[in-house]
């Protein structure tokens, strides 16, 4: 099918296309228009909204807690933003996060992880580890289950979520699921789908390499399995969704990766969503699809952690 006509004034105008930035632009103009977009999806109410440091004297790990009912013990799903690991922030995604909170039933505590280029990898992904350890270890101050823990991404997230979840498979706290959204998997950004919608859907292939680059510091990162998944031997991870979108640079390497989980022995949800494109799961107000993938997800953490 074709994409879904409820973006055709979002690819219609080239402001909204997702490429390298010029060189003489400051990067804090370039983040604020890259999250201006996701910062006009309507926010629903929940039931409490709170902030935390999960920090250390060396820096700041701000954490989001939405609670979704005054429940005690609820689950906890761990939420990394997506941005290319260059913009994004608690704001930016704070509606997908509500949403996310309703849907499962659970707690969602979105990561305010620091940014490349400033801080490239593994500086991002210390950072989702720390905050999932310091929850694990506060979880009674909290009032969440410890031994009911998720994690979740979109894009850049997704990467973060997967990472976050093979570093703590040795040492724990053990995860009981793993919810992903078009997740950024192989820097060479060269599949099939990469070069078949490299331009006009929005995020670009040129933007996805040069958000890659911002990423790595070292050459030696990309064989990695913490910054590349596909490198990673997946055996042991918990049960997983991986969902994409059909007109999306990342959607066969997030396939992929959901085949390469199911080969593993992982039991693995694979949806792919017509008609759509990167990002669709953070613009409610464009399209309806992005609220039935949020409830999708949901029911399936919910299904994992609490039912």
């Amino acid at each position: 099918m074709p994409v879904d006509p409820s973006f055709a004034a979002l690819l219609a105008d080239p402001r909204n296309e997702v490429r390298p930035p010029p060189e003489h632009v400051p990067l804090e103009k370039v983040r604020r228009a890259a999250n201006a977009l996701m910062l006009a999806a309507p926010r629903p109410k929940v039931h409490a909204v709170e902030a935390f440091d999960a920090g250390s004297a060396a820096r700041e790990l701000r954490l989001r807690l939405y609670r979704p009912s005054a429940e005690a013990n609820l689950p906890a799903i761990l939420f990394f933003h997506g941005g290319g690991w260059v913009w994004g922030d608690l704001d930016t995604h704070d509606a997908l996060c509500r949403g996310l909170a309703l849907r499962s039933g659970c707690a969602v505590i979105a990561v305010d992880y620091r940014l490349a280029p400033e801080t490239p990898f593994p500086g991002p992904l210390d950072d989702g580890l720390a905050a999932l350890r310091w929850v694990a270890q506060n979880v009674a101050t909290l009032g969440l289950d410890g031994d009911r823990l998720a994690l979740c991404g979109d894009s850049a997230g997704g990467n973060l979520a997967i990472g976050t979840a093979l570093a703590a498979r040795r040492d724990g706290p053990a995860l009981r699921y793993l919810a992903l959204l078009y997740p950024a998997i192989e820097p060479a950004c060269d599949s099939a789908s990469q070069n078949a919608f490299a331009r006009g859907y929005m995020l670009t292939q040129e933007a996805m390499r040069w958000l890659w680059a911002a990423y790595v510091s070292d050459a030696a990162h990309i064989e990695d399995p913490l910054f590349a998944p596909l490198n990673a031997d997946l055996g042991g991870l918990p049960a997983t969704t991986v969902s994409t979108a059909e007109f999306d640079i990342l959607r066969d390497e997030g396939e992929a990766f959901a085949d390469q989980l199911a080969a593993a022995g992982v039991s693995v949800r694979k949806r792919r969503y017509t008609g759509m494109i990167h990002g669709f799961a953070s613009l409610p107000h464009l399209t309806p699809i992005a609220s039935v993938a949020i409830a999708d997800i949901g029911a399936d953490l919910r299904a994992a952690l609490i039912a």
